[in-house]
């Protein structure tokens, strides 16, 4: 018998990032620092489709978030990984104008630092 509906396979690591991510999503506050290292492991041994795939995962649960009036995920990811956030806000630019509500100026980008942005200086150097 033969299935007309396309079968998405998940990789081991990627169910295991996810699950990271969703777990220190949870946590909020308490415990959050513990579970951003294990995120963070986990989010190493994705390749780059893996990574584009959760982001998308991740700006539908910003729009999710939005539409329940919760706080985004989309400051805390920006924390934990610059580059997974900037996928995330790529995803978020390719939804739907629909999907984000009254309120898209949530969802533009902006100049995010973390922990793995190396520093820039900008006024120490200016002529005045």
């Amino acid at each position: 018998m033969s299935t007309t509906i396309a079968e998405l396979s998940l990789s081991p690591a990627y169910r295991l990032a996810q699950r990271a991510v969703a777990s220190w999503l949870e946590r909020g506050q308490a415990g959050a620092r513990q579970a951003a290292f294990a995120a963070r492991a986990a989010l190493a041994s994705l390749d780059t489709v893996e990574r584009s795939r959760l982001a998308r995962w991740l700006a539908w649960l910003a729009v999710a978030a939005h539409s329940r009036g919760e706080e985004s995920p989309q400051a805390r990811v920006g924390r934990l990984d610059a580059s997974l956030h900037q996928a995330m806000e790529d995803a978020l630019a390719r939804l739907p104008a629909g999907m984000l509500g009254s309120t898209p100026k949530l969802y533009r980008r902006s100049a995010w630092v973390s922990a793995d942005t190396a520093p820039r200086m900008t006024s120490v150097n200016r002529a005045r």
